[in-house]
């Protein structure tokens, strides 16, 4: 019988709480495209201003989306090369795997799930300034 080991299971909760962070900014991105459509539906305001702010906000929940699908696909690339490993693998091992990602919110330790304590509704929420990240 295999029994995951101590350093494992500690990438496996790490993994846990970036899933978490990742539904959190799910839920963020849902918020944006709800409150665009309130923007939209409210007639008290012009036309023309409405359609600014909603398609800026939609925009922005757009760009919240490819990030969310990049920490997916990290997390997917991260956990395929968990299960390559025997059990008995060094703790640096999973360290190498963690920083070898491309994004900085899972490969630095001291910026996982540093997202969940900033501004909520904001693109800096995601990338610490206001312009998405560039993708190859």
């Amino acid at each position: 019988m295999w029994i995951l080991g101590v350093t494992c299971f500690m990438s496996l909760q790490k993994l846990a709480r970036e899933l978490d962070e990742t539904a959190r900014q799910s839920a963020a991105m849902v918020e944006g495209v709800t409150q665009a459509l309130e923007v939209l539906a409210d007639k008290s305001r012009s036309s023309e201003d409405t359609r600014k702010e909603a398609v800026s906000i939609i925009v922005s929940a757009l760009q919240w989306q490819d990030r969310i699908e990049q920490r997916c696909q990290n997390m997917a690339l991260a956990v395929r090369q968990f299960a390559l490993l025997p059990p008995t693998a060094p703790e640096a091992v999973y360290d190498e795997i963690w920083a070898s990602l491309i994004l900085d919110e899972l490969r630095v330790p001291a910026l996982s799930g540093v997202a969940a304590h900033g501004v909520h509704g904001e693109a800096e929420l995601f990338w610490g300034q206001s312009q998405p990240p560039v993708r190859s």
